[in-house]
Order: C-alpha cells, then sequence, then structure tokens
C-alpha cells in the first residue's frame, strides 16, 4: 500500500486573521485530511474550525507532539502516513517547521520515502522582509538570541557588523514578555545609523511594521511587551 502524504498546513499569526490566512486549497485539504500531527490542539481544533472544517472534529485523530509530548516514540506520528491515510502538520503559528520543531517530523517523512506538500499560508519571517524595506536577496534568521545580557549584547554587535559587510539583513526574536529588554539592548548596542525594523503582531488589526533609524527609534520607544514581534537589522 503506498504512504499518505504529509501536508504542511500554515496556521494565522494573529487572532481573527484567519481570512488573510489561508486559500480555497488549504480548506478543500482539511476537509479530505482526517488525521493531524500539531504543536497545539487548542490552536489547532479553533483554526480548523475557523477555516470552514466540514468533518466533526469528533472523527478527527490528533496528535500533539508539543513540548510536553516530546517523549511520544515518532513512529506513534507515523501510523496513519506508513498505512495509506493523508494526514495534516501544523505549527502553532505561522508555518509547520520554520522557527517549529515541526521540522523533526518533515525530516522524518522525508526518511522514510514520504510525500511532503507544504501549503501557501502567513509566515512571520517572509512578512517582515517583505515590510522592511530591506534586502529580500539575502538575509539570515537567527532565531532567539541569548539571554544572558553579555552574550546577548555581543550577539547584536556581530549582527550588525554582518549586515554592514555583507549587506545582509539580519532577523531574530525574542519571547514577547522579553521584547522591551531586547529593544533597550539593540538601541544600546547599535551604530545611530543601523536601520531597525520593527515588525510586531504582524496580520493583526493592531499590525505594527516600522523601519527607522537606531537614532531614530531613541526618540520614541514603543511598548512591546507581550506582543509577538520580529527584529531586523540592516546597514546600507
Amino acid at each position: 500500500m503506498p504512504f499518505g502524504t504529509l501536508y504542511l498546513i500554515p496556521v494565522p499569526l494573529a487572532e481573527q486573521a484567519a481570512a488573510k490566512s489561508f486559500t480555497p486549497y488549504l480548506v478543500d485539504t482539511i476537509n479530505q485530511v482526517k488525521e493531524y500531527i500539531v504543536e497545539n490542539e487548542k490552536t489547532a481544533r479553533r483554526f480548523l474550525k475557523e477555516a470552514g472544517l466540514k468533518t466533526p472534529q469528533s472523527e478527527l485523530i490528533i496528535h500533539d507532539y508539543g513540548k510536553h509530548n516530546r517523549d511520544i516514540p515518532i513512529n506513534e506520528f507515523f501510523k496513519g502516513l506508513v498505512a495509506g491515510k493523508d494526514v495534516g502538520l501544523m505549527s502553532e503559528a505561522g508555518c509547520p517547521g520554520v522557527a517549529d520543531p515541526g521540522s523533526e517530523i518533515v525530516a522524518e517523512a522525508h526518511k522514510r520515502g514520504i510525500k511532503v506538500v507544504p501549503l501557501v499560508g502567513p509566515s512571520s519571517i517572509l512578512l517582515a522582509v517583505m515590510a522592511s524595506g530591506f534586502n529580500g536577496q539575502s538575509f539570515t534568521f537567527h532565531g532567539y538570541l541569548p539571554i544572558d545580557k553579555v552574550e546577548r549584547s555581543k550577539k547584536i554587535k556581530e549582527l550588525e557588523a554582518s549586515a554592514q559587510k555583507n549587506k545582509q539583513t539580519q532577523l531574530f526574536i525574542e519571547t514577547p514578555f522579553r521584547n522591551n529588554p531586547m529593544l533597550e539592548e539593540i538601541l544600546r548596542s547599535c551604530a545611530p545609523k543601523t536601520r531597525l525594523c520593527i515588525a510586531c503582531d504582524l496580520t493583526a488589526a493592531d499590525e505594527l511594521v516600522q523601519t527607522k533609524t537606531i537614532a531614530e527609534w531613541k526618540q520614541k520607544v514603543p511598548d512591546l511587551h507581550k506582543r509577538p514581534a520580529i527584529f531586523l537589522l540592516f546597514c546600507s
């Protein structure tokens, strides 16, 4: 029996942004898939409902691979696929496999010869690059920077130097409740003419995307506490 297909299904980045986040093909896909591997079951079920799922949710098989379930043997996630059933993979927000532990599921699918199909949907990284005005031909996403203040400052200066030398956009994130200390460190560590884009609450009603020099940001520092954000550095 041939294997099923693993569909990578993007999830909205913000509440009440579902209509901005899915295509007719995605809706068709979720209505023919009955099994899912998800990072957060509550988020996944809410999105499926918003996206127009017609199948009763009680009929779905949902495997949770979130941080509290990492000890589950990976074979458990693949029983349906091996049996020929199509399965959807969902992150808690955004694209599965991008800054997301679902990449381990995708890697295992390739090892097993299972077809992987990524669907179109919101990626905070690409949306931020698009809206920044920075180099979209060459950019690097670094994920989370060190928590230690000294190491974090050192890393920010390294990213600024790389942006200057290579004319390459540098992207990174922080846990939302630590955004304000991160922004303070960026403003303290970088040169006045270095440009910083803050992309915050992407696709939400209160979305903020602004690019300014470090000197300009210092004149009016935004409050980013508990707001999902991406920081981008560039030197032109």
